[in-house]
């Protein structure tokens, strides 16, 4: 049922019990069932009278529905369409069978709340509506008995009425004038006028946020109606990786510790984010998704707890030069539309309670000087509301990984995209553009098969950016496709700025004559006038003058109005726009940089760029303008970086890293520098640590053919991190690489090999490299559907993580060969443990299911088992189903009833970490005293006031603690049982919604909330 549909059904159930009451002077009248037309037809005489007043009462029930559709349209988006129907049908049943006589509103004071809880105390919520359907119900009753009572006061039968009742009660009157008055919005310090109206501009703001920032431009040159998308259409999932996960991850990620996850999963595990990905990896895009999800509660999985949060997004571009928006401003950018209506200080009671999603977007977009003072506005942000979650995106080089780790923000990198990410992508992309008629199916087809065919197209398109091009160049060039960055870049340019529009013969690209070398030069000349002054955006009669400027040195355009120019590139280029009015940028930082490169070549800047080759706002330009210049140039630019290098040992690693990659750009390397570049790639190879394999893999294809063929003499790290390292560049030549490393029988060695197959064709990979790693001894982690076939074809594999959402059911693994680990975190519509039996040597199994686990007997007949994790389920069978191992070293179980008495978990001495999920107020957990191994312990969902101050024993060797979406009390005393330890709380409050006083934390508790 539409939502347009179910709005106008409401409409008519509140319409009918309006006329119940107008027409029946009896409370049994006034109960009636009967429809609409037929109570008319029975209390009204005279057909024209009764079609009148039907009229009537149908507008009436238009206006209830108009009311209502908006929160259909918007609201618990992620519903099922049963779940939503439920929800509907248990309004309208609640809604009849509700007692709604006048002295009902009367009694309830005619407070369209009061006569809420009054029916809701009378008539149960119907029961088997699950936890989203059951709040859509509250929303819409809610809604429901508004409208009724504000349609009563205006009928005049019921204004009789209520004169009589009130001279009645004449005795209580200044009693009831009491509570009246009490019910009327508080006015304070943080609501000057009250809080009336917030509810209204939440709906109003959460449906503009859901309606504009649902887009996303895609790269494509064949027409302008496929410029643009929708986000939710289009949104691809990225892979991420982060440190410092919470400490249950130990278990979660088996002992290797990996930390590779979808990003949503990455994001979900801290409120403070500092999102890191190089240029056009999808920042800006995933903060869009994350503001149009969260503006339609329609979060599922890993982020469903984000529901209900309120989303704020701040482009940090437009305050370059200008200070940072207070509370009250925020929303200028995103709903600039909307704040002239918007209720006083309203920003404000949003984050005091916790309910705003921060999206602060391109720190790296700000010049260096202008960083620290996001930083401390961040950090007086979170001094005031630190309750909120937030999320900044910046490009590595701009902003280190500790950099807002002072305020407790969690670094997390966006990985590059993988095959089967690219996947994807080709695929969402050629939907996206789908038009009727259109032979796309045949353009998608054949673009995967070259990407299969050419493996260096696959390290070309590694992010968004890169591969929405790639895909838009294959279709507009009928299948050609460039050989690297800087092509790629030059012909999206060539087609944007000349053949997109003379190929259509666009007429307004005729009023102004412009050649290709025109148009590069005005563009060149402006990228590099906002470069050189740290600015991504500009004022428009500023960027007139800069044209005004540059036309003066173009002889043949002498006398051609700048304006008109300007408008021109902005209408017309597809790489100039106009994002506000009265400012200009470029349509992606990207393209701006590649023409400043080209400016600083034409110009002769080079000694300009050494000079700021440390800087990290320059890399970028830096690398492309050694693809631009010309010989004696190049030469000029390698010998300056490196004599800093050499000179500046402080800058000599990034100034290294700077010059290897402008081999990636170059295609000709000057014979005078090739000795020191060799050199450099000589001390930079190998990384000597996995965090640097992402900065050394940005030297591309030209990096490989200087890796050893051999690790031998390596250490453990540094040979993981070489692998790392060619497995991000990807390619022929990196499988080939792998291939001859497969062969070093280091664990940590095979280990990495055996996680970094998501980055090749999977057949391929298995058939060249895990056939010769010692597949009984490592973990093969699958990322994505297209592994598992591969999977199959290696009976020698023992232990298997499945990391995507996994729908074959544990069944399939009967195809696979006798396996001692198996995690699935995402099973999906499978509560049947029973196929764990075939596999008789499991020895590690963590499983986590979205359908009620009702039976633990198949696990019980794991005699081996040391590890085991069943969390996450929505039910979970009673504890004394465990199996009662005493070797069990390892158990995480959830979600418990509430009534769940966890006595039993007692009887297993041997465990050293001990995961718990519930609800509600625990039972039993005095005796977790009693495990002496224990040395990690969380607990999620419990309420804990009264547990933590009454506690009086605890696991002698237990040191670290982990408390995530619990209940505390405000004062932690209770954790001095404990001696020594470390607190970790994620999601934590008290009862009232605070942080607890840490003032009361005893003396060797470390604690921290996050």
């Amino acid at each position: 049922m539409s939502a347009e549909a179910a709005a106008v059904g409401l409409g008519r159930v509140v319409a009918t019990r309006a006329v119940g009451l107008w027409l029946g002077p009896r409370r049994r009248d006034q109960e009636g069932r009967s429809e609409l037309s037929e109570l008319i037809r029975v209390r009204v005489p005279g057909l024209r009278a009764q079609r009148g007043l039907a009229r009537q009462f149908e507008q009436i029930a238009d206006a209830v529905a108009e009311r209502l559709e908006p929160l259909l349209a918007h609201e618990f988006r992620g519903l099922t369409a049963s779940g939503r129907r439920s929800a509907l049908d248990a309004v309208t049943d609640t809604f009849v069978r509700a007692d709604l006589s006048d002295g009902a509103i009367i009694g309830a004071d005619a407070d369209p709340a009061a006569l809420a809880r009054r029916i809701r105390r009378a008539v149960p919520v119907p029961p088997g509506l699950d936890e989203p359907a059951a709040a859509l119900f509250e929303l819409l009753f809610a809604e429901c008995c508004d409208c009724y009572v504000r349609v009563l006061k205006r009928l005049p039968v019921y204004t009789e009425r209520a004169v009589t009742e009130l001279l009645a009660r004449t005795t209580s009157l200044s009693a009831e004038l009491s509570v009246v008055l009490g019910r009327l919005p508080v006015r304070s310090l943080y609501s000057p006028q009250g809080e009336g109206q917030d509810e209204a501009f939440r709906r109003e703001y959460l449906e503009y946020v859901s309606r504009c920032l649902d887009e996303v431009e895609l790269f494509s040159f064949a027409a302008e109606r496929v410029a643009r998308t929708r986000l939710s259409v289009a949104y691809v999932s990225l892979r991420a990786s982060g440190d410092g996960q919470q400490a249950s991850r130990i278990l979660r990620a088996g002992e290797d510790g990996a930390q590779d996850r979808q990003v949503e999963a990455v994001l979900k595990d801290t409120s403070r984010v500092l999102l890191r990905g190089e240029a056009g990896s999808g920042k800006t895009t995933l903060l869009h998704w994350l503001a149009v999800t969260a503006a339609r509660n329609a979060f599922e999985g890993a982020l469903s707890d984000w529901n209900g949060l309120m989303p704020v997004l701040v482009k940090l571009r437009r305050y370059a030069g200008r200070d940072l928006p207070r509370p009250e401003t925020m929303l200028d950018q995103t709903a600039g539309a909307l704040t002239g209506h918007m209720p006083a200080a309203w920003v404000d009671r949003q984050l005091r309670a916790g309910r705003v999603l921060l999206l602060v977007d391109g720190v790296d977009e700000l010049a260096a000087e202008e960083r620290g003072a996001v930083r401390t506005w961040l950090r007086g942000l979170l001094h005031a509301y630190p309750e909120n979650r937030v999320v900044v995106t910046s490009r590595p080089a701009a902003a280190r990984g500790d950099w807002l780790r002072p305020e407790g923000f969690r670094p997390v990198q966006l990985d590059r995209m993988r095959p089967a990410d690219l996947v994807t992508f080709v695929r969402r992309w050629h939907e996206a553009v789908l038009e009727p008629g259109a032979d796309l199916p045949h353009y998608e087809r054949s673009l995967l098969a070259s990407l299969q065919d050419r493996p260096h197209l696959q390290s070309l398109a590694s992010t968004p950016l890169l591969a929405a091009l790639l895909c838009a160049l294959h279709l507009n060039r009928r299948g050609r496709l460039p050989r690297d960055r800087m092509e790629l870049y030059r012909i999206a340019l060539e087609i944007l700025l000349e053949r997109r529009d003379s190929e259509r013969s666009v007429p307004s690209a005729e009023r102004v004559r412009l050649s290709l070398a025109d148009k590069l030069r005005l563009l060149q000349d402006l990228a590099w006038r906002l470069s050189d002054n740290g600015r991504n955006e500009i004022a428009s009669d500023r960027a007139a003058e800069h044209v005004r400027h540059a036309l003066e040195g173009m002889r043949h355009l002498a006398g051609v109005d700048a304006e008109s120019v300007l408008e021109h590139l902005v209408a017309r280029s597809g790489v100039l726009r106009s994002p506000a009015e009265g400012r200009v940028d470029f349509l992606h930082r990207t393209f701006q940089e590649y023409l400043a490169a080209a400016d600083a070549a034409a110009q002769d800047h080079i000694g300009n760029l050494v000079g700021r080759a440390h800087l990290d706002v320059w890399y970028e330009t830096v690398v492309m303008t050694a693809g631009h210049a010309n010989r004696p140039q190049r030469v000029e630019l390698m010998e300056g970086i490196l004599g800093r290098a050499a000179a500046e040992p402080r800058h000599a690693r990034r100034l290294r890293l700077l010059a290897a990659a402008c081999l990636g750009t170059m295609d000709a390397v000057p014979e005078e520098v090739r000795a020191p570049l060799d050199g450099t790639l000589h001390a930079l190879v190998p990384p000597r640590r996995r965090a640097e394999a992402s900065s050394l893999a940005m030297v591309g294809a030209p990096l490989l053919r200087r890796l050893p063929p051999s690790l031998d003499g390596l250490s453990d790290a540094a040979a993981r991190a070489l692998v790392r390292t060619a497995a991000m560049v990807g390619g022929g030549d990196a499988l080939d690489l792998m291939e001859r490393w497969a062969g070093d029988e280091r664990a940590p060695v095979q280990w990495q090999l055996s996680s970094e197959w998501e980055y090749f064709d999977p057949d391929e990979y298995a058939r060249r490299v895990l056939r010769r790693v010692r597949l009984e001894q490592v973990r093969l982690s699958m990322t994505h559907p297209t592994q598992w076939e591969a999977l199959l074809s290696l009976p020698e594999a023992r232990r298997v993580a499945v990391k995507y959402p996994f729908t074959r059911g544990l069944g399939a693994t009967e195809e696979l060969g006798e396996l001692n680990l198996l995690w699935v975190p995402q099973l999906r519509g499978d509560g049947d443990l029973s196929p764990l039996a075939g596999h008789p040597g499991l020895t590690n199994v963590s499983i986590w299911g979205d359908v009620p686990l009702e039976d633990l007997r198949p696990v019980r007949e794991l005699a081996d088992l040391r590890y085991l994790q069943l969390q996450e389920w929505p039910t979970f069978p009673s504890l004394d189903g465990l199996p009662g191992l005493s070797q069990l070293n390892g158990l995480g179980v959830g979600v418990l009833a509430e009534d769940t008495h966890l006595s039993s978990l007692a009887a297993r001495p041997t465990l050293e970490f001990l995961v718990v999920q519930g609800r509600g107020k625990p039972r039993g957990f005095a005796h977790l005293g009693a495990l002496g191994k224990l040395t990690l312990l969380e607990l999620a969902g419990f309420d804990l006031t009264e547990w933590l101050p009454s506690i009086r024993s605890a696991p002698a060797r237990l040191k670290t603690l982990t408390l995530s979406g619990c209940v505390l009390p405000n004062d932690l005393g209770g954790l001095g049982v404990f001696g020594r330890l470390r607190v970790t709380c994620y999601n934590c409050r008290t009862a009232d919604g605070r942080l607890p006083d840490r003032d009361s934390v005893p003396e060797g508790v470390r604690i921290r909330f996050r």
